[in-house]
């Protein structure tokens, strides 16, 4: 029978497309994965693949015709089968009906050419947002760019890390407002219910938009992409292993490692022996909601994802071998977020190190040794491992490059230099730098420019930290511990954020914004927020470390109202103990 091929929905707000080019013409034989068609868009242009073998039996909507997504604008099937009358060409498909036919699919990378003369060539190993930002950049700036990736464009960050994560963080965000909130502010719903399985199809499809807009983008700018795993054969030389099982020796002027990391697995027994424990990319792909879950680790990728779970309604259970969650943030930011946390009904379990994970009934039983030195075990349908993230340089053959190391981390100045001339190493994969999507692309751009002669280098002071938990947490700078520790004399301001309307509004004001300054010259030297928009806000922290700029630099800018960004002003003015909205 003969299958339709449908307009592609390539984006939410997408409503229709236009033909740009057909890659057959009817009666040509088409197989799964082949280019049939791409589709231009107000934003960008996507090719779409077949996705089944077939003939391309009939075309209703011609190149450079426009036709609303879903709806019916080619056929395939058996050579000779008759299809439907064209009268329903570019017509809405029945609700019903799903696009068997054809898929979004990447765009392909242009294929290499060789370099101009002069012309300076680069290749990027990794596609994540450290390498395909380098590779752009490098290549805005003039140089023949190769990109080298093994899995999926976008990496971790947008396959199973960031994006994947904020979408889940999203709908747990709805659900609570809803049930929490609701009635308070005029909106009552009954019979509130996670559907998972549609959190998880959202979340599939942001992913997959995302990273047919990166592919687009490399394709744009000229970046030739190789599908393979690359390994270092000398200081300059790669050899790459080619998804169609070849193997190609590849050179160039100047490497970008972009590699990434990938998920701890602590040494626990009985942990890899049960199939109820999960990283939190097993976290992201689970096929139904579970009642209960511990989570190993009090860490960023642990709390997150242990938010967005109790929201959907999981019984959750933290336990952590240090004293204290959160390392990375000022003490209050902790503090408050924890107690929401616990109103969530979450629990925790501080001084509580792991020894053990033994099979369970319900799924897993994880036995710890608490600050008593009291066995106690805690069971759930699933457990959670997130302890942290380790380079993902196993397979780079690092030694037979030269390149210096710290256990498979690549050492690097701020200029993103390696050991080795002409090698640069970005992102996760590195030394002693925070493992944030922001900050890979950060290096990347720094990369890039240092290999076309514009010096640049990488600014670690003004490196934001964020925590989508509930609520949102962001750090810039030092903390007050930090500024004990270092003995610095400075200033605090706080503003509570019940005190400004707009967090009143949105969250009932709960949350903090934080101050730090310079004693003598009230230069800021950390901001600190926890709240509603807190990850957004946080942005005026950093350029106000990045222009070292004075408390009274902050009063004197205006903040419109009403906003939570008033709420940043008004902390700056409590440094002076002046804050308008609250008692200094």
């Amino acid at each position: 029978m003969a299958t339709e091929v449908l307009m592609p929905k390539l984006g939410l707000t997408m409503t229709e497309g236009t033909i740009e080019e057909w890659k057959f013409k009817e009666g040509d034989t088409v197989k799964k994965g082949d280019i049939l068609f791409s589709v231009a868009t107000d934003k960008l242009t996507n090719d779409v693949e077949a996705e089944e073998d077939g003939t391309l039996l009939k075309i209703l909507l011609p190149e450079g015709e426009t036709a609303p997504c879903k709806s019916v604008i080619a056929w395939i099937g058996a050579a000779g089968e008759a299809v439907p009358d064209a009268a329903g060409a570019a017509a809405p498909a029945a609700p019903a009906a799903a696009p068997a036919a054809a898929a979004p699919a990447a765009a392909p990378a242009p294929a290499a050419a060789p370099a101009a003369a002069g012309q300076k060539t680069v290749i990027v190993v990794g596609g994540g947002p450290g390498g395909y930002v380098a590779a752009i950049r490098a290549a805005q700036l003039g140089a023949k760019v190769t990109l080298v990736e093994r899995e999926h464009i976008g990496g971790t960050c947008l396959n199973i890390g960031c994006i994947p994560t904020k979408c889940l963080l999203h709908s747990a965000e709805l659900v609570s407002e809803i049930k929490e909130q609701g009635a308070d502010i005029g909106v009552k719903v009954s019979g509130v219910e996670v559907d998972f399985p549609q959190v998880i199809a959202h979340k599939n499809a942001i992913s997959k938009q995302l990273t047919q807009g990166v592919a687009g983008l490399l394709k744009q700018n000229k970046v030739a992409r190789v599908d393979g795993e690359a390994s270092f054969t000398g200081p300059k030389t790669l050899s790459v292993k080619k998804s169609d099982g070849s193997v190609e020796e590849m050179t160039a002027d100047a490497i970008i490692v972009a590699t990434g990391s990938v998920n701890s697995q602590p040494p626990i027994p009985g942990l890899k022996e049960n199939p109820n424990c999960i990283d939190s990319t097993g976290a992201l792909s689970l096929e139904k909601l579970p009642k209960s879950m511990v989570v190993i680790g009090g860490g960023v990728i642990g709390l997150e994802l242990a938010c967005a779970y109790a929201a959907f309604g999981t019984k959750i259970t933290v336990v952590e071998a240090l004293d204290h969650m959160l390392p990375m943030l000022d003490g209050d930011l902790t503090a408050i977020g924890v107690k929401h946390m616990k109103k969530m009904g979450m629990e925790f379990n501080l001084e509580c190190p792991v020894q053990a994970v033994e099979a369970s009934p319900v799924g897993a039983k994880v036995v710890c040794k608490n600050k008593a030195g009291e066995t106690v075990s805690f069971e759930a349908e699933k457990v959670l491992v997130a302890i942290g993230r380790k380079a993902n340089t196993a397979s780079l053959n690092l030694e037979a490059a030269g390149l210096a190391n710290d256990r498979g981390r690549i050492i690097v100045n701020d200029k993103m230099e390696t050991s080795v001339p002409g090698v640069y190493a970005i992102g996760d994969c590195v030394f002693g730098k925070a493992q944030l999507a922001h900050t890979a692309s950060a290096m990347g751009e720094v990369a890039a420019e240092n290999i076309m002669g514009i010096p640049a280098v990488y600014d670690e002071k003004t490196n934001p930290t964020c925590v989508y938990m509930e609520p949102e947490a962001a750090s810039v700078g030092l903390t007050e511990e930090q500024c004990k520790a270092k003995g610095i004399d400075y200033k605090v301001g706080k503003f509570p954020l019940v005190a400004n309307g707009k967090s009143l509004i949105i969250n009932g004001g709960e949350g903090l914004v934080k101050i730090i300054a310079d004693a003598k010259y009230e230069e800021v030297l950390g901001m600190h927020i926890i709240g509603p928009r807190a990850t957004d806000l946080i942005a005026e922290g950093a350029l106000a470390l990045r222009l070292e700029a004075t408390v009274d630099e902050l009063i004197s800018t205006i903040h419109s109202h009403p906003t939570v960004s008033e709420s940043v002003r008004e902390c700056a003015l409590n440094v002076q103990k002046r804050a308008i909205h609250i008692k200094n």
